[in-house]
């Protein structure tokens, strides 16, 4: 985890620290909810040890402080460009995204991907969207099964940050679609990315609100959602972005227009296919009280077109993620529960990493299957409400690399 440097005045004097701060060494300087008393005090402090750092993570709870000052701030009405003073900081501070050693932190990634769509800011927002793309689409190609991994036991397991999560899934999942099955231009490819990345930015809190409220949509939120593609086509005109194929597809993605992709504009196609990703990703997490499917059922669910016919672009993303998708928990013919780690040669064969064995414990090593073998072949879909398991990314994601694919 990389340290982010933070600027003087982001400490608020005379209220408890946020998180902890440390020195360019992670040497602690000053204990979460530790309390600053003077303003001298804390210049000292970052003079004295070379300037004040947090961990990545904590950047989320530095967020969250930061806000509730420029709250106060407008309450005691504090003018207008001391406001816009303390904005700037806060941008700089958390705009990086941690790559350390070459790996990406997804918990990071994800947390720097909730900051851009939830505060976008016009002049930094084009630069910070293309890093994430880098990032991605480094990624992708890296280790496809990787991102897979990593997201999908994201989308169904930290669900406040939910809207970036499926951002980023149904980014991926589009990008090895467009790339590996529809064989589509890498100028198309990219900008399909920035649409599915971009399309419910005017959404992203509420989304995130509704994956834990306890009550249905209310009326407001209703009208809220009907209208957000053309909201986000709003916000990202005022972020500066005005490629024309890029604002229809925002405006249009969840229009349900069954038929082959032949035919149809770039802005056509690309919406298409993110309306099949995008409703793979919505149902797989808890949703507006649903009850979440496992990301197979998800996954057949968008097979189907309206017509209950097959669907041209659902079929492509089936066959680019497969129908055993990494990160999903499966069972096999040998009672042993399993998650998925690498997409295999057929779309339901994949390589899987035993979680819990026959008895139905949980296993502290995990052994690889292949599920092309008939002792091991995958039975059923295992919802992640049910596997039971507590899963580190950190100790799996070496499986989701096949043999020749080093670290």
């Amino acid at each position: 985890m990389n340290l982010i440097p933070i600027e003087i005045n982001s400490i608020r004097i005379g209220y408890p620290l946020p998180c902890d701060l440390v020195d360019k060494g992670r040497v602690l300087l000053a204990k979460k909810s530790y309390v600053i008393t003077s303003k001298s005090d804390l210049i000292s402090i970052y003079d004295r040890n070379g300037g004040l750092f947090i961990e990545g993570l904590d950047a989320e709870a530095l967020q969250k402080a930061y806000i509730d000052q420029l709250h106060t701030m407008m309450r005691e009405e504090k003018c207008i460009g001391e406001i816009a003073d303390s904005k700037l900081w806060m941008d700089k501070a958390v705009k990086r995204i941690v790559v350390a050693d070459d790996k990406v932190d997804w918990r990071d990634l994800q947390m720097q991907v909730n900051y851009l769509l939830r505060n976008p800011q016009a002049e930094s927002f084009a630069s910070r969207l293309e890093h994430v793309l880098q990032i991605l689409n480094k990624e992708s190609q890296r280790n496809p099964n990787g991102v897979l991994f990593a997201l999908v036991q994201l989308s169904v397991s930290a669900t406040d940050m939910y809207s970036a999560t499926q951002a980023m899934l149904v980014s991926v999942m589009c990008g090895l679609t467009a790339r590996e099955v529809l064989g589509w231009s890498e100028s198309d490819e990219m900008l399909l990315r920035k649409v599915a990345l971009t399309m419910n930015i005017s959404m992203t809190e509420l989304q995130d609100r509704l994956t834990s409220q306890k009550h249905p949509a209310s009326a407001l939120q209703l009208l809220q959602i009907g209208g957000h593609a053309q909201c986000s086509v709003g916000i990202l005109q005022a972020m500066g972005i005005g490629d024309g194929i890029w604002l229809e597809a925002v405006a249009s993605h969840h229009a349900q227009v069954p038929g082959p992709l032949r035919g149809r504009t770039t802005a056509q196609r690309i919406a298409r296919l993110i309306q099949r990703a995008d409703m793979f990703a919505v149902r797989m997490a808890p949703y507006m009280m649903l009850p979440p499917m496992t990301p197979t059922a998800a996954m057949q669910a968008c097979y189907f077109d309206e017509n209950k016919r097959a669907d041209e672009a659902g079929a492509a993303l089936i066959k680019a993620v497969g129908i055993y998708q990494p990160g999903a928990y499966v069972r096999l013919a040998s009672q042993e529960v399993a998650i998925v780690v690498r997409r295999g040669k057929n779309s339901n064969t994949p390589r899987v990493a035993v979680v819990r064995n026959r008895s139905g414990m949980p296993t502290s090593e995990h052994a690889v299957r292949d599920t092309s073998h008939k002792d091991y072949k995958v039975l059923a879909s295992v919802p992640h409400s049910e596997a039971k398991v507590q899963i580190r990314l950190e100790r799996l994601l070496p499986l989701t690399l096949s043999v020749d694919q080093p670290w």
